[in-house]
């Protein structure tokens, strides 16, 4: 007898063949031996053999369907229980920013929700959105801290920590894209020297974020936004050519930077504005003489200025509503407008509150918030004047506010001018975001 016929199963004698029932697995239990990996050697190892011994396994069981997402769609829980999605959208949009915190914390739906371009684009159609101040500090161990204030509930807002790259970094950029990224780029690192690394946060999302390197290392530069275009230009680099003359402009869009047309002459720019659609800059040559530049984005070029808007041009400065302001004195109690007619700054509108000299009460910025000038100090202190009211002499025109627990009267600002003195850290950058 054959001794193939001997090694015969015993359930061949019986006339029937074991048949794997039908599963809804991808699992295989297979004869082969686990360490081959590929069919052509377990063909080659079992010659003339079938590699499972599971033909009829169903292999679209776990396929997941066209349809899948929309069944999910259909079965998860609405936004607000007994409401459609639109109507709950309409309700969330409502809420103050300064819980749009805590609803990113109630579900997934509401993070998304409200880290969404779609809720803050209907916040803005609306006119619901809100304008925060961002204020970078410099203490006197040379540490960077920032802070945000809702001028609206007057309350300091949580915010997370300054990356490292920027937590001792001098003479670095700030500028805001787009209303609610707030970039940091460049700088001097104390270990590093000088920085191409660009950063911004999103007030959508109040998270820090990577953007490309700058073309140049540069620090105590000039920077800019025009048309949502980032431009930088001038400031200073180790090497030879230590004071630079290069330009570059950043466009979110692309998400890349590119050159621009070099400036006249090397500079380190100390204060700079955008007026009537031109980069307005003055500052230090190569040989310490002061010069002044301005830029024209359209034609992709420098020209040097010497009229009586930089003769005349003290920082602070910004301008709002086609108009260019300044402040005319220390402490941020006067203003004053450059008047294009006469080519020359006039004065414009006086607090008849002046807070004194010290160091603590020196305005270090001047930006538009919520269609007025906000003046900010270095020890938080703000004042909200509205140039747009003719009526100089309504208490309303020029506000005082200031952080919850500080009154906003006489008493206060005195008070301020003597404990103000002791305040260890300085401003080195104010912007608004917008959310």
């Amino acid at each position: 007898m054959d001794l193939s016929s001997q090694r015969q199963s015993p359930n061949g004698s019986r006339g029937f063949r074991l048949q794997a029932p039908l599963v809804d697995s991808v699992s295989c239990y297979c004869r082969v031996d686990s360490g081959l990996k590929t069919v052509v050697e377990a063909r080659k190892f079992v010659p003339g053999s079938k590699l499972c011994i599971q033909p009829d396994i169903n292999p679209n069981a776990h396929r997941r369907s066209k349809n899948s997402k929309r069944e999910r769609t259909r079965i998860q829980p609405p936004l607000l229980p007994g409401l459609p999605d639109d109507l709950a959208v309409a309700c969330l949009i409502r809420v103050p920013r300064s819980d749009h915190r805590k609803l990113r914390l109630v579900c997934k739906r509401w993070y998304r929700l409200a880290s969404g371009n779609f809720f803050y684009s209907q916040r803005k159609l609306l006119k619901m959105s809100e304008e925060w101040v961002y204020v970078f500090k410099r203490d006197r161990d040379g540490k960077i801290s920032w802070n945000t204030f809702d001028p609206v509930s007057q309350y300091p807002q949580p915010l997370p920590p300054v990356p490292r790259e920027y937590s001792e970094a001098v003479g670095f950029g700030c500028a805001v894209l787009s209303g609610c990224h707030l970039y940091l780029f460049g700088g001097k690192d104390p270990l590093r020297g000088s920085m191409r690394r660009v950063i911004f946060y999103n007030a959508r999302t109040n998270k820090w974020h990577r953007a490309p390197d700058m073309l140049r290392k540069r620090h105590f530069f000039g920077c800019c936004v025009i048309n949502n275009c980032l431009y930088v230009a001038g400031g200073e680099c180790e090497g030879i050519q230590r004071t630079l003359r290069s330009a570059e402009v950043y466009d979110p869009n692309k998400n890349r930077w590119s050159f621009v047309a070099d400036m006249s002459t090397a500079m380190v720019p100390l204060i700079g504005v955008v007026y009537d659609k031109k980069w307005f800059l003055k500052g230090l040559g190569s040989h310490q003489q002061v010069m002044s530049e301005a830029y024209d984005p359209e034609s992709n070029s420098w020209s040097p200025v010497s009229d009586g808007m930089v003769t005349g041009w003290r920082n602070p400065c910004t301008s709002l509503n086609g108009r260019l302001y300044g402040l005319d004195c220390r402490d941020g109690c006067k203003l004053r407008v450059f008047d294009e007619s006469t080519d020359s700054w006039n004065k414009f509108m006086d607090s008849k509150v002046h807070l004194g000299n010290s160091k603590a009460l020196e305005a270090a910025a001047l930006v538009p918030l919520n269609n007025k000038l906000c003046i900010i100090r270095n020890n938080m202190s703000m004042s909200l004047v509205d140039v747009s009211n003719p009526d100089k002499n309504n208490s309303r025109v020029w506000e005082n506010i200031a952080v919850k627990g500080q009154s906003k009267g006489i008493l206060s600002n005195i008070w301020s001018s003597i404990a103000g003195r002791a305040v260890k850290s300085h401003i080195v950058h104010c912007q608004v975001l917008q959310a």
